[in-house]
């Protein structure tokens, strides 16, 4: 019978996680001790905090570790870059396997409300001027999210886009070298700035982004729902429903487990 712990971490992505996962060597000269929680147990646990939005406290027992242990991992690899080195390890298998479509990309931003306060917030101008915090993402034509950032919700879309964009990993093709820019970039009217354009032709993208005061809203047609889309599959990771970390960093893991997921579902589809 599989365990839940397989059944939220399968052995496919179990395979991905070990590639990035550093090792740690528990010693005890003295001897003795409680057995180390295995990181396969604590990933699940993880990827249970992260698709359920329960509290680290309210981690079901079923899992093995408490959950001290589990957010002290959790923290751990953070810090270490773990969550950020596996979404690029996913991204590589699945541009290997000629998943990814570099001939468009699409980008937008959605708003979450942050409960603690913490860096990284501000007051929301779509939400009464509550505290919130805002996540930038960029996907593919296929909408498989490719690069992904946070922000203060008062921070304006176009401050993000050169940051979000210079942020794309260099990812494997099927055929020739490695990629990191697609052929053409859509954009809603909060990008529409001169320098933006000039930018992304620097870049070698193509920019389509809607005109103010010309274009109408619904002028990106099926390319805007692309991104849309995938925000709509964020929504599938209940923690990124509000923000409930001080630290960016943990909020920021928290959003590329949630992008991992959403790729690593199209690379065993």
């Amino acid at each position: 019978m599989t365990s839940l712990a397989e059944r939220l971490v399968p052995d496919e992505l179990w395979e991905l996680f070990r590639r990035v996962v550093p090792e740690t060597v528990v010693t005890r000269p003295q001897g003795g001790g409680r057995r180390r929680s295995r990181d396969r147990e604590c990933l699940a646990a993880i990827v249970f905090v992260a698709t359920s939005g329960c509290s680290w406290r309210q981690l079901p027992p079923v899992f093995g570790p408490a959950w001290p242990t589990v957010y002290r991992r959790f923290a751990r690899w953070t810090e270490a870059r773990v969550w950020a080195r596996l979404h690029r390890v996913i991204l590589d298998e699945l541009g290997a396997q000629g998943e990814l479509d570099w001939t468009r990309f699409a980008v937008d931003s959605v708003s979450v409300r942050a409960l603690k306060g913490g860096n990284l917030t501000g007051p929301n101008p779509t939400d009464r001027g509550k505290s919130g915090s805002k996540i930038h993402l960029v996907v593919d034509r296929s909408r498989l999210p490719i690069s992904v950032a946070i922000s203060a919700a008062n921070t304006h879309d176009s401050v993000a886009l050169q940051p979000l964009i210079a942020a794309i990993p260099p990812v494997r093709s099927r055929r020739g070298p490695r990629r990191r820019r697609p052929a053409k970039l859509h954009e809603d009217k909060g990008y529409d700035y001169a320098h933006l354009r000039q930018w992304l032709r620097e870049q070698g993208i193509t920019p389509r982004i809607a005109r103010r005061s010309i274009d109408t809203s619904q002028r990106l047609g099926q390319h805007r729902w692309m991104v849309e889309r995938t925000i709509s599959w964020l929504s599938g990771c209940r923690r990124l429903h509000r923000r409930y970390e001080r630290k960016p960093e943990h909020f920021l893991a928290f959003t590329a487990i949630a992008t991992s997921l959403i790729n690593y579902r199209r690379l065993t589809k």
